[in-house]
C-alpha cells in the first residue's frame, strides 16, 4: 500500500505562517479599537474593472436590456398576422403540437387585440401598448428571431450567454469584461428584477469570467435594495478605510503565490467597491430625488406600475453615472398588477395574461424612452426588449398559447439604431421566422458591435481553449445600425 508522502519543512511553513497570521489579526483589532489604523496607507490598487479601449469608435455607450421573462406572443404584440386573424380555428398546415413545451391543438388562434399602424414607419403595435406605440419611429423592429430551446431556464441561459447550457459568461459580464466601467464607485453589470426569474441566478452568471464582472442584482420589491452596504456605526469611514487596507495588502501578499488565480484579484476589487458603493450606490438609487412629474410620468404613482417604474427610473440614474450595462426583468402573472413567479406566460388565457403584463410595463418603458431623448442620453443608450422566445400561433387549450423557439419579436432603439426600421418576417400566421432569419449569436454580435467591440476578437482563454460570446457564430445586423 503506498501511504502519503508529507512535506514538512512545507508544513512547518504552514504552521509558522498561520500563527503569526493570528498575530496580525490580533494586532489589527488591537489598532483598530485605539483608532491607530487611521494613517495606514492604502495598499497599490488592483482595480480590474478600468475602462478599456473598445475595437472601435462604439455606437453607445450603455446598454438598458428590458427582459420580459416568460416570452411575450410575437403575433399579440407587434407582429400582426392579418391571415391569422382570418383563419381563426382553422387547421396550421405543418404544425407541431410539440413546438412548445406541452401540447398544442394544431387550430389556429387569432389575437384577441386590436392592431393598428402609428408613427410615420407605420409599425403595426397592439392596443395593449398604447404609450409605447407613441416611440415606434426610434425603434428597430426584428420580426424574425429564432432560439434553440422551448423551456424557459434553457432559453434564458441562452439569450443571457449564447449558450442553453450553464457555466458560460452572459453578455453583461462579457461587455465589462471587455469595456470594464467608466464609473468606480459603481458595478459596471446591474440587474433589477422583482421575483426571482426562472434560472435565477446561473442565467446572469459571469461563468468562467474572473467574478469580478459578475452583476449586482437589486431586488426592486426592497425599501432597502442593497441591504448589506450599510457601515457600522462603531467605525469611523477613515478606521474602515484603514481596515480594508490591510485585508487588501494581505490578500495580495497571498495572491502573489497564486498569481494565475483571477478569482483572488476579483475578491479584492469586491471588498473595495463595497466600499466605494457606500457613498455611491444609494444616491443613485433613491429615485426619491427625481421630480414628482418624473414619478407620474414613470407610473410610480400607480399600483400597477410603481415597481417597474421604479426600475426604470434606476435604470436611466444608472446609466447616467456611467453604469455600462443594466438589465431589468419586467412582467406580471397577467392579474391586473404586480409581479408574480410567472410573467408573460399566457398557457391558458392568452389575453387576460398579456394584458395584465402589459399594463405594467407600458406606461413605465415609454417614459424611460421619453425620458433618455429629452435628457440627451438615447443617442448613446441602447434599449432592447424582449422575452426569451416566441408563443404558438396555434392554442394550447382554447385560449392560450405555448413556448414556440421558431419565431419571435424584439425590438431595440438608441444607441446607433435606426429608428422606424422593419427586420425580417415570419409567416403569415407568425408561426416560423422565414426572412433574415436572426439568432440569438447574431444578436448578440450586433449588441457588441454597437458597443465598439468585434465579436470575434472578444475572448477568454478557458480549460485551453479561446471562448467568446458568440461561439463560432453571428453576423452583425447593419441594416439596422446608423
Amino acid at each position: 500500500m503506498n501511504f502519503p508522502v508529507f512535506d514538512f519543512e512545507s508544513r512547518r511553513r504552514f504552521l509558522r505562517k498561520a500563527a503569526l497570521g493570528s498575530g496580525s489579526l490580533a494586532l489589527t483589532g488591537l489598532l483598530n479599537d485605539q483608532g491607530l489604523l487611521s494613517t495606514t496607507g492604502a495598499a497599490p490598487d488592483t482595480h480590474l474593472m478600468q475602462p478599456q479601449n473598445p475595437h472601435f469608435e462604439p455606437k453607445a455607450k450603455s446598454i438598458i436590456w428590458l427582459f420580459m421573462p416568460g416570452s411575450p406572443s410575437q403575433v399579440d404584440t407587434f407582429d400582426y398576422k392579418p391571415e391569422l386573424q382570418r383563419r381563426n380555428g382553422q387547421k396550421l398546415e405543418g404544425a407541431d403540437p410539440k413546438t412548445g413545451f406541452f401540447t398544442t391543438s394544431g387550430k389556429l388562434l387569432k389575437s384577441p387585440f386590436r392592431f393598428r399602424r402609428h408613427g410615420e414607419s407605420g409599425a403595426w403595435v397592439s392596443e395593449i401598448f398604447p404609450h409605447l406605440s407613441n416611440h415606434v419611429d426610434d425603434m428597430s423592429f426584428i420580426y424574425s428571431c429564432f432560439s434553440q430551446s422551448n423551456n424557459h431556464t434553457p432559453a434564458m441561459l441562452e439569450m443571457n450567454s449564447g449558450m442553453f447550457l450553464q457555466g458560460r459568461p452572459s453578455v453583461g459580464s462579457w461587455i465589462t469584461y471587455g469595456l470594464g466601467t467608466e464609473n468606480r464607485n459603481l458595478p459596471g453589470f446591474v440587474v433589477l428584477h422583482g421575483h426571482m426569474p426562472r434560472g435565477g441566478k446561473p442565467i446572469w452568471s459571469p461563468g468562467f469570467l474572473p467574478k469580478v464582472y459578475q452583476p449586482t442584482s437589486i431586488d426592486g420589491r426592497s425599501e432597502q435594495p442593497i441591504s448589506n452596504l450599510g457601515r457600522r456605526t462603531s467605525m469611523s469611514d477613515s478606521q474602515q478605510r484603514a481596515q480594508l487596507d490591510v485585508l487588501k495588502a494581505m490578500n495580495a501578499e497571498h495572491q502573489k503565490l497564486r498569481p494565475h488565480e483571477a478569482d483572488l484579484a476579483a475578491r479584492l476589487e469586491s471588498f473595495e467597491l463595497a466600499y466605494r458603493m457606500q457613498t455611491a450606490a444609494p444616491e443613485a438609487m433613491d429615485i426619491s430625488k427625481e421630480s414628482q412629474k418624473t414619478h407620474k410620468a414613470y407610473g410610480v404613482d400607480q399600483e400597477n406600475t410603481k415597481l417597474v417604474a421604479r426600475q426604470c427610473i434606476t435604470a436611466r440614474r444608472l446609466v447616467e453615472r456611467g453604469v455600462r450595462f443594466v438589465q431589468l426583468y419586467a412582467g406580471t402573472n397577467g392579474k391586473g398588477g404586480g409581479v408574480a413567479d410567472v410573467p408573460w406566460d399566457g398557457h391558458s388565457d392568452i389575453q387576460t395574461n398579456h394584458r395584465g403584463a402589459a399594463i405594467s410595463v407600458d406606461r413605465p418603458i415609454a417614459a424611460l424612452l421619453a425620458d433618455l431623448k429629452e435628457r440627451g442620453l438615447l443617442e448613446d443608450t441602447l434599449v432592447i426588449w424582449g422575452g426569451e422566445f416566441g408563443r404558438t400561433s396555434d392554442s394550447q387549450a382554447s385560449l392560450g398559447r405555448d413556448h414556440n423557439p421558431n419565431a419571435f419579436t424584439m425590438w431595440m432603439a438608441g444607441g446607433g439604431i435606426q429608428g422606424g426600421v422593419h427586420y425580417g418576417a415570419s409567416d403569415d400566421f407568425g408561426y416560423k421566422s422565414v426572412e433574415n432569419r436572426v439568432s440569438v449569436n447574431d444578436l448578440h454580435a450586433t449588441i457588441l458591435h454597437l458597443m465598439g467591440i468585434d465579436h470575434e476578437k472578444l475572448t477568454y482563454r478557458f480549460n485551453g481553449r479561446d471562448y467568446r460570446l458568440t461561439d463560432v457564430a453571428g453576423n452583425v445586423l447593419s441594416d439596422i445600425i446608423v
